[in-house]
């Protein structure tokens, strides 16, 4: 059954043994030195990314269109709530909303927008993790993320950040990118708005 934590599991490992403001999802945001930002995480998922930047000083709004995948952030940042110490200051740096991100990126006026595209259709035959596979199959497909792309590159006042597989291909996008960032199995395409 999939849960949503913020609590137990890779995420604390995460939190704890991560790289702080050197791992790559930090720096495609531009989180340098003591600079904070102000981030919409546009498919929020589990909230696993937007929980990370939270941790390093982020203030983070997570927009998440599938009721099941919202009820279950829910859940996992009021279960996080709860925790108190640590975690629970975290949290308060997380603001959830639920609808579409085409409709309400335009009345934020967000600084850095993040899309993750990882759910696209993979041309590999290896599975990815249970957990990946399970919020696939409550989201179903995103056939509109280019359109999303286009919003998010209009509003946002300093950078869009995709989040996609390493050997994913080019978004076909008129824009090229200012820079990538890789990893060993992730892609962040950094498009910089200033």
């Amino acid at each position: 059954m999939l849960k949503c934590s913020f609590i137990e599991g890779p995420i604390l490992h995460r939190l704890k043994y991560g790289k702080g403001r050197g791992q790559n999802l930090s720096k495609a945001v531009g989180m340098k030195f003591n600079k904070n930002r102000e981030i919409v995480d546009a498919t929020a998922g589990l909230g696993h990314d937007a929980f990370m930047l939270a941790s390093l000083g982020a203030n983070v709004t997570l927009i998440e269109r599938s009721k099941t995948m919202y009820k279950l952030l829910q859940e996992g940042i009021l279960e996080a709530k709860s925790f108190g110490g640590e975690i629970s200051k975290i949290i308060s740096r997380m603001d959830l909303i639920f609808g579409d991100s085409k409709n309400i990126i335009p009345n934020l006026s967000p600084q850095i927008i993040l899309i993750d595209t990882m759910y696209q259709e993979r041309k590999k035959t290896a599975l990815v993790k249970s957990n990946m596979r399970m919020v696939r199959e409550i989201v179903g497909s995103d056939p509109d993320y280019l359109e999303l792309i286009d919003i998010a590159l209009i509003n946002a006042s300093n950078r869009v950040v995709i989040k996609q597989p390493i050997h994913a291909e080019k978004i076909n996008h008129a824009k090229p990118c200012s820079h990538k960032i890789l990893g060993k199995t992730i892609r962040y395409d950094v498009y910089m708005k200033t």
